[in-house]
């Protein structure tokens, strides 16, 4: 099968490996509801408590380089010469918290400007945080749709770059390189469960636009020694990949403000949908309170986590497969 997305995991992970904040996150074997599960834990990702942050950072620091005009890595995280052409650079996002997160720490590490944009829901724990970090938060709209055109709009008239963690017709390239960066999760896993021997036979993945979903579901179809049924889980309020993958097309579905913050989004991305069509072998929705439940769950097992974080974890434990895997994908978020 033919993609846009052509996953990269060692190109993404010779980079990020040079970041002082790098280290592999966790896959480890726990016991629930009386079966064994694999868990990668997220919640502690470079310091920012989301998977997300690869993304962001790895994005940040490509589309930095092809400014420069030549190969930054691995010395991009030293190198003044960089950091002069970083500084007149600004980037511009809207988010629901962790991709806005990602791309902040990203401008700071190279000494870039980020601006944030963040719909009026978004609680203000996360308006705050990226201020921590550095970055401008701008306030735009009632949901994450409202967010991203006003960021379109922002790019287009400021002469920012627009680093988006969805694409559409027009726009791929930033979404790719964000994308890349979220391979290295499935190269770590591949390279955990190949010296173990043990390799999972479901892996559930959480979905919002769906760009962590596909990365790793790309990487597992192409890379994984043993293969996996790949189970796709979103909110009940926001099944956009669900959807647009039964109609061939990209849809924007309707729905309720759903509790998984993260995962709410009503339009996918065109790449992740690209990817996520041929590779997931099943859709799972599930409901707020279901998704309240399994971070209980994770709870019990000593990992604070979301409702968005907690997600695959959920329709894992609606579901009886033999050995499953999930991913708990940010740590709990404080509203």
């Amino acid at each position: 099968m033919t993609h846009a997305f052509k996953p990269d995991a060692s190109r993404a992970l010779s980079l990020l490996k040079a970041c002082p904040a790098y280290k592999p996150s966790p896959l480890t074997s726990h016991m629930l509801q009386g079966r064994s599960l694999l868990i990668k834990d997220e919640t502690n990702r470079m310091g920012l408590g989301a998977f997300k942050a690869l993304g962001g950072v790895y994005a940040v620091a490509r589309l930095i380089e092809a400014e420069v005009g030549h190969s930054i890595a691995p010395e991009a995280f030293l190198d003044n010469a960089v950091k002069d052409v970083a500084s007149g650079m600004t980037f511009v996002c809207a988010s629901a918290g962790n991709h806005g997160m990602a791309v902040a720490a990203g401008a700071r590490l190279f000494g870039a400007k980020a601006r944030i944009h963040l719909a009026h829901t978004v609680p203000e724990d996360f308006a705050v945080r990226l201020k921590d970090k550095g970055a401008e938060v701008v306030r735009s709209g009632d949901d994450y749709e409202a967010s991203v055109a006003a960021a379109i709009e922002d790019a287009e008239n400021s002469g920012a770059t627009h680093l988006a963690d969805g694409s559409w017709p027009g726009y791929t390239e930033p979404p790719r390189l964000v994308m890349e960066g979220y391979t290295v999760i499935a190269e770590e896993m591949r390279q955990s469960l190949e010296a173990s021997g043990t390799w999972p036979t479901h892996v559930y993945l959480q979905a919002g636009v769906g760009g962590l979903a596909a990365a790793v579901a790309a990487v597992i179809r192409e890379t994984w020694t043993v293969q996996p049924k790949i189970i796709v889980v979103e909110p009940v309020a926001a099944p956009c990949l669900k959807e647009s993958a039964a109609a061939g097309r990209i849809l924007t579905v309707e729905g309720p403000v759903s509790d998984m913050g993260r995962l709410d989004c009503k339009t996918p991305s065109m790449l992740a949908l690209e990817v996520l069509r041929d590779y997931a072998d099943a859709w799972v929705t599930i409901s707020d309170a279901q998704a309240a439940e399994a971070v209980k769950q994770a709870e019990s097992l000593g990992i604070p986590t979301s409702a968005s974080g907690a997600a695959g974890l959920c329709a894992c434990l609606m579901e009886n497969a033999e050995r499953p895997l999930i991913i708990l994908s940010e740590g709990a978020v404080q509203s």
